[in-house]
């Protein structure tokens, strides 16, 4: 993104606990900014009617020697990030009920605090490596990534999110990162370090990374030895290797660029001169 572009952009992120976030990555991004930068709560939009108790329950807490209830809540941050400029971020639980009725207060949200661009984070089980880049799909308005394109079927509050804001007229962009579906207990730090790698790409922010990378490292480790102790699992994942490797490199030999790409090009170049 330009330096224009990030200086008149208010950005809002948002990452909603539950379906849509394997492992937490996706609403860990949001913790670990807030934990990062100067932050404070500038919005609440109060859970009764989009939430069921049963499924996302009120939790008790004792402080300062009293009980508190804590309820299910959307919570909005103001964040300074190191590149200046104005970045929001929300966290949630998925509501349950009247998700058009909460995302226009998500987008009433948005227009009060003058929001120009609209970001949801997501992250999702996936029949992929942990020794492989994890997959990262990226859309937009104007360009969908491949998932957005073929698939067909649920959908979570995020899509739901971007898609009103769309027809509001904000700019939307999805990150979803696959994450091991071999793998579904730990929070995965190697997937929210990949989508803070992509916001940073994307807002030229220079995102600290904090102990992410170390996080990575161990989460990568712990599943390296689970692999080892099990045959089946072990044959698994070197096929899940092989089928990454092979449709990495399908991608690099059809990219721009690519030494096969470029012979085309001469190719058709070539043939349009000689009728021309």
């Amino acid at each position: 993104m330009s330096e224009e572009a990030t200086t008149h952009e208010t950005v809002l992120i948002a990452a909603f606990e539950g379906w849509n976030d394997a492992c937490q990555a996706a609403t860990n991004v949001v913790r670990h900014l807030v934990k990062q930068y100067e932050s404070h709560e500038v919005r609440h939009i109060d859970s009764e009617g989009f939430y069921d108790y049963q499924v996302a329950r009120p939790m008790l807490c004792h402080a300062s020697g009293r009980a508190n209830i804590v309820w299910p809540s959307t919570t909005v941050f103001s964040i300074t990030p190191p590149s200046g400029g104005r970045l929001y971020a929300l966290i949630a639980p998925e509501p349950n009920y009247r998700w058009q009725e909460y995302c226009r207060e998500v987008l009433h949200i948005a227009e009060e605090l003058d929001v120009t661009h609209i970001i949801t984070l997501g992250s999702m089980f996936s029949d992929c490596p942990h020794t492989r880049p994890l997959p990262l799909d990226v859309s937009d308005g104007d360009h969908q990534c491949e998932c957005d394109r073929e698939y067909n079927g649920p959908v979570g509050i995020p899509t739901v999110l971007g898609m009103m804001a769309g027809n509001e007229g904000l700019a939307h962009t999805s990150m979803w990162v696959s994450i091991p579906q071999y793998l579904d207990s730990d929070a995965c730090a190697a997937g929210t370090l990949r989508l803070l790698h992509e916001l940073d790409e994307l807002l030229d922010a220079d995102f600290a990374e904090g102990d992410l990378p170390k996080q990575a490292e161990h989460w990568k480790a712990k599943a390296s030895i689970l692999i080892r102790c099990n045959d089946q699992l072990h044959d698994y994942v070197e096929h899940l290797e092989h089928e990454y490797d092979l449709e990495e490199q399908a991608r690099q030999e059809a990219s721009p660029g690519a030494p096969q790409a470029e012979q085309l090009v001469r190719e058709t170049e070539d043939f349009l001169r000689s009728i021309g």
